[in-house]
């Protein structure tokens, strides 16, 4: 099915294949009850990329067929927020007619927040100049009538900013409100409200748990400002400068005592915590002031290589969200020999695709 096509009345369907799914795929381990939140069946996403198609005087957003790689002309995106949807409309109207901001542009991404903000990134293959400044500017405040609407142009070796490169998004997670920067062109979650899901399932299984929390692929702060909360001190990693600078500003905008971020990588930190190297970087920080008893990971696809999956087998309590199904079952088969899982979730994060976004909680075997 083309993302055009999605209709709600097919949601509840597709959630329960990937239900099945993702039971019949771990049914070879000792799992609880699988936990299971849904999203909103029409406009969740909060970021969307498409290529744009010249053809003549008209311009259209286009996407490929998975199945044939052919073009097609896309006017309504239904997994994309309203919002994205509406700027998409006027921003085509205005932008077919300017030959300078049309010339040699060849994709457009958009990021947008719950709370009504929305970034729009031009690229191009063209140099940008001092007209194109002018004719996007001149864009941007007829659109800044409607919309909390900022610009960026990208080219070969060039990022025009117009004004701004981020958005701040407004999160309630029970009911306590927290805010996020989160930059233009970094890793963001794509479906907030199920992201709120699935900060408020981190909160609920880590209350009243003791001692200190390590959190590795920190982002910007999602999991770790939120949690910090939970316990007595937070020191979590993340290796992206990008992310790295969002997520100081956000301990600042938040006001969390108790959390600092080190940039580094999990590979880096498991060095650093078995004394083989000394970085710069964990100047003013004594790991041994730390009593982490519960260690957050939530990696790439790719999972957690084999030395950072023995590095967190030694924590008393593991919480791990997973984006990818198959390398969560393969770090399984080694977390398993150490710890139980006592809780299970399924966090449908991207509906009406095999993506699935699950969750574990890891406990050490007495």
């Amino acid at each position: 099915m083309r993302p055009t096509e999605i209709q709600a009345s097919s949601y509840s369907e597709q959630l329960q294949n990937k239900t099945t799914f993702i039971k019949d795929n771990f049914a070879q381990h000792p799992m609880p009850e699988l936990e299971i939140f849904a999203s909103e069946p029409l406009h969740y996403r909060l970021r969307a990329e498409f290529r744009l198609w010249h053809d003549g005087d008209e311009l259209h957003h286009i996407m490929f067929d998975q199945a044939t790689k052919q073009k097609y002309q896309v006017h309504h995106f239904p997994p994309a927020c309203i919002l994205i949807n509406e700027v998409m409309v006027d921003l085509i109207l205005l932008l077919k007619n300017n030959e300078p901001a049309r010339r040699k542009l060849f994709q457009v991404d958009y990021l947008a927040t719950i709370s009504g903000e929305i970034i729009v990134s031009l690229l191009y293959h063209k140099a940008l100049d001092e007209q194109w400044v002018d004719v996007m500017q001149e864009i941007r405040s007829t659109l800044r009538k409607k919309y909390k609407i900022d610009i960026i142009g990208r080219a070969k070796k060039q990022k025009i900013v117009l004004n701004k490169d981020y958005v701040t998004e407004e999160l309630t997670i029970n009911q306590r409100n927290f805010t996020f920067k989160q930059i233009e062109n970094s890793f963001t979650q794509p479906n907030a409200h199920v992201n709120t899901k699935m900060i408020e399932w981190a909160l609920d299984i880590t209350q009243n748990t003791s001692g200190d929390l390590l959190e590795l692929y920190c982002g910007a702060g999602n999991f770790s400002i939120p949690l910090a909360q939970n316990f007595e001190k937070v020191l979590a990693t993340e290796i992206s400068k990008t992310s790295v600078a969002a997520a100081q500003d956000n301990i600042l905008q938040n006001n969390i005592k108790n959390l600092k971020i080190v940039r580094m990588s999990s590979e880096e930190f498991v060095e650093a915590q078995q004394g083989v190297r000394e970085f710069r970087r964990l100047a003013g920080i004594n790991l041994t002031d730390y009593q982490c008893k519960t260690v957050l990971v939530d990696p790439p696809r790719a999972g957690l290589d084999d030395s950072t999956v023995d590095m967190v087998s030694q924590y008393e309590n593991i919480v791990y969200i997973s984006c990818n199904p198959d390398t969560l079952k393969h770090n399984l088969d080694t977390l398993l020999k150490t710890h139980v899982v006592t809780r299970f979730a399924l966090f449908d994060q991207f509906p009406y695709t095999h993506h699935a976004e699950c969750g574990v909680y890891l406990q050490k075997k007495s």
